[in-house]
């Protein structure tokens, strides 16, 4: 019974290292410098041909974030995101992208 209740605290533990508390993705949107070309309620871009990504599907965002991130794609104005993605993990993409979902 002890090393069961050890062994939960143990996997507990590791898992709270390996997945550190992210903050939402509003603040990550504004931190991330998102809001500078997609604007601030990421309705109004500072570009007419930068994307509207409120309300985006969570999971398209995320793949397309990701897809650039990761130099699949590069069309378009791909390369001024290029740029600031090495300061962005992947799970703070997943949590951008949720958020930007949610905005009506």
């Amino acid at each position: 019974m002890k090393f069961g209740l050890i062994l939960a605290v143990v996997v507990t533990a590791a898992a709270t290292q390996a997945a550190p508390a992210l903050a939402d993705g509003k603040k990550l949107y504004m931190e991330k410098t998102c809001v500078a070309c997609h604007g601030v309620d990421a309705k109004k871009p500072l570009l007419p041909e930068y994307p509207k990504l409120a309300g985006q599907n969570a999971k398209y965002a995320e793949n397309q974030i990701m897809d650039i991130k990761s130099g699949k794609r590069a069309n378009g104005n791909s390369a001024a995101m290029k740029g600031v993605l090495h300061l962005v993990s992947d799970a703070e993409i997943k949590e951008l992208a949720k958020y930007l979902s949610t905005i009506k």
